[in-house]
């Protein structure tokens, strides 16, 4: 006789990659193979739902649910915000939600949500070299801590540490570590916002908001990230270019205190959606010079390598790397 319980398709799975300015969607239809992928403004909607439900009315999730004669059962959204239990209120962006509702509302058997950052530290491991930019030298420890840092809307903070045959990610919220100058002309900027902010974190730099902040505290101009980032590109003006030199460097201190902190022998990795926008300038740049200045330190430093994440949507191998293994132990419970 045959049975009448409801089994629960496996593929595909609903993968997002939430941040405070854009909502990434794609459908995994099997393992690390990524389809209808499609980009939203947060701005555009009320909510994380009705965005979600937007996506899978679209055209692309149909032809795929038909293809596959599947519902989608399973999903996992990676956000930029701290995870710590079933209500999320977003700290970049306006939305708010509860895991259980949401899961409920859309019917699905599965629903993950975790760090943004969490999961593109998950993604490190599958990455190869043309999803990569290396900038200066060193060569990685094989099993090695592996750090990461990335600028976007905010400050991403994370990193993976060996676990067996796995990797462990880092829960992390370090971008909003105090920020800390390294000369004369960075003083200056920090009394600059001492004037704005009783607490300036290196997430209060190191971001789009933070481009706009620097600018500001240097030259007294008030200019939007784009321009910023589009002028100094095309040398039409000084202070854009030294706003963005700034910011390189003061990334490259960041991310040396997070490679000593967790000592990343692996490798340190940048992310986020700003650093790619600036090209040659970033290759330029002192962020290796700044990365390894750490007086007694320095040469520790100069052994670990640094790579510029040049994949589009790498955060979904993460996420999808989290939900497989989610799924798998709900399956030996």
């Amino acid at each position: 006789m045959m049975s009448s319980q409801k089994i629960t398709p496996i593929y595909p799975r609903l993968l997002a990659d939430i941040g405070g300015t854009n909502a990434r969607f794609a459908l995994e239809t099997a393992e690390r193979q990524f389809e209808a992928v499609s980009v939203l403004a947060c701005a555009d909607y009320p909510g994380l739902p009705d965005a979600m439900k937007s996506y899978l009315a679209s055209d692309a999730v149909r032809q795929v649910q038909i293809r596959h004669e599947a519902r989608i059962s399973h999903a996992a959204i990676a956000i930029a915000n701290p995870i710590d239990g079933d209500s999320v209120r977003m700290t970049n962006h306006h939305w708010s939600f509860s895991i259980s509702a949401v899961r409920a509302q859309l019917d699905f058997s599965s629903l993950l949500v975790i760090n943004d950052f969490t999961a593109l530290a998950m993604a490190l491991p599958y990455l190869d070299a043309s999803q990569l930019q290396k900038i200066g030298g060193g060569a990685e420890m094989p099993g090695g801590t592996i750090g990461l840092i990335g600028a976007g809307t905010g400050l991403g903070v994370s990193g993976i540490i060996p676990a067996g045959n796995s990797w462990a990610a880092l829960s992390s919220e370090g971008g909003h570590a105090s920020f800390a100058p390294a000369n004369r002309e960075e003083m200056r900027i920090l009394e600059t916002l001492w004037q704005q902010y009783e607490h300036v974190s290196a997430e209060r730099l190191l971001s789009g908001k933070g481009l706009e902040l620097i600018c500001t505290a240097i030259s007294g101009k008030t200019m939007d990230a784009a321009d910023i980032t589009r002028r100094a590109l095309d040398g039409s003006c000084t202070d854009c270019l030294r706003t963005v030199e700034h910011f390189c460097a003061i990334l490259g201190s960041m991310a040396g205190n997070v490679a000593l902190t967790l000592g990343a022998t692996g490798g340190m990795y940048i992310g986020g959606g700003i650093v790619p926008r600036l090209g040659r300038l970033f290759a330029a740049s002192t962020f290796r010079q700044r990365f390894e200045a750490k007086g007694r330190l320095s040469s520790f430093l100069a052994q670990i390598p640094t790579y510029l994440i040049t994949e589009e949507y790498p955060a979904f191998l993460g996420v999808s790397a989290m939900l497989a293994d989610h799924l798998g132990k709900q399956e030996k419970i």
